[in-house]
């Protein structure tokens, strides 16, 4: 049976809160921990083509659009450090100061790189 994450409960391997709450994401998936490892691969196969439509976004109304769907996604599995960034990002409220965008895409990136090694880690590969 997988270890089920409280929110704020830590990820033992890797010493830090847990990238994913499992008990909020549970709730949706009543536990079914296949459902559970399909929603975070698609959550984190989108991320990668979300994190391009920020970098590439020329105009506002496409970063806030893409900030948005990804504060959206991470709220609704779990990755609550992926959907606070997302939401700063939101706050921006478009690509006027480059700086400040490239910075909390960086972020993102680096939320998302958590989020996919806890998957690996918890979600062994299935062997076929």
């Amino acid at each position: 049976m997988l270890k089920e994450w409280k929110s704020g409960e830590t990820d033992q391997e890797a010493g830090q809160a847990a990238p994913v709450d499992r008990i909020h994401l549970g709730r949706y998936t009543l536990g079914d921990s296949v459902l559970e490892r399909e929603i975070l691969g698609l959550f984190v196969a989108q991320v990668p083509l979300t994190l391009e439509t920020l970098k590439f976004a020329t105009n506002d109304k496409d970063w806030g659009v893409a900030a948005h769907t990804l504060k959206g996604s991470g709220r609704a599995i779990g990755a609550w450090r992926i959907a606070a960034l997302a939401q700063q990002a939101e706050k921006l409220g478009g690509i006027g100061d480059r700086e400040a965008c490239l910075g909390i895409i960086h972020e993102i990136e680096e939320a998302s790189a958590e989020v996919e090694a806890y998957l690996a880690r918890t979600f062994p590969p299935l062997s076929g």
